[in-house]
């Protein structure tokens, strides 16, 4: 999308056949760029590259989208893989920023305007649903990151933005369509809530929105004259946002526990 508006992309891949691909798509407007956001090492190596393209000049806009999805009960959930979580959705934003920062205006002997930066959080990043508390925690600690990280890059004249998509009809639901994190967790009392879940994002994962309406809103973040700091980007935008941060949170608890099966056999609502 930002192509199709005029802007060079330096993209972030972490395969060689990737970066063939973009270059094969798009030809000149777009340099792939090598990165693992769990590096510092890497991420400070792709923005000295970036440096050395710009040729003194700031870096207009930085949109920080990588991520992952660890799924499962936190009761059971191995610990390494929270931690797996958290060290890409979080600290490889900071990273990110470190990386990137500079170029986008806090190294003040570059010329140009200050650059942006968009930080992609969800709908988890402001409500916490069963069995992705993992990644529950990683956006909401996403959105109190762009929020401080707003307050401070202000010194530099660098805007933050927060864009929280629900489902996008990526490939994404190809990759997650198989059954073994349900499986993993098939002895514990969660199974058949887990099952339930999995087969709602299944249903609603390739029926949400179109990835160019989140290229769209990156690119109104990236240009418009006063962006919005934070934009909800959901499908069924009424049941899926509107209502469930309007009613009582116990309410909404209730709902969800009663469908899944959550509550204690034996006992009342």
């Amino acid at each position: 999308m930002l192509i199709k508006k005029g802007w060079h992309v330096f993209a972030g891949v972490r395969k060689d056949e990737d970066a063939a691909k973009l270059r094969e798509a798009f030809g000149d407007d777009v340099t792939p760029l090598s990165m693992e956001v769990t590096s510092s090492e890497s991420m400070n190596a792709a923005g000295d590259k970036v440096r050395a393209a710009l040729g003194g000049k700031t870096l207009r806009g930085l949109v920080c989208n990588a991520g992952v999805a660890v799924t499962g009960p936190l009761l059971h959930i191995p610990i390494d893989e929270v931690e797996k979580q958290l060290d890409i959705n979080v600290l490889g934003v900071i990273r990110t920023v470190q990386a990137f920062g500079p170029l986008l205006g806090a190294d003040r002997s570059l010329d140009g305007q200050p650059g942006r930066i968009v930080t992609m959080s969800s709908v988890a990043g402001k409500m916490g649903m069963p069995f992705v508390g993992p990644y529950a925690a990683s956006k909401h600690a996403l959105e109190g990151l762009s929020k401080s990280l707003r307050k401070e890059l202000a010194l530099y004249g660098i805007s933050v933005h927060i864009i929280g998509p629900g489902a996008v009809a990526t490939p994404i639901w190809d990759k997650a369509d198989d059954t073994s994190e349900v499986d993993r967790y098939k002895h514990t009392d969660f199974a058949a809530a887990m099952q339930k879940v999995f087969k709602w994002m299944m249903d609603r994962g390739p029926k949400g929105l179109a990835p160019e309406r989140i290229g769209r809103r990156v690119h109104h973040c990236l240009t418009a004259d006063d962006p919005k700091l934070r934009y909800a980007e959901v499908p069924d935008r009424l049941t899926n946002w509107t209502l469930p941060l309007l009613l009582p949170e116990k309410l909404v608890d209730r709902q969800v526990i009663k469908r899944l099966g959550l509550r204690p056999e034996g006992r009342g609502a």
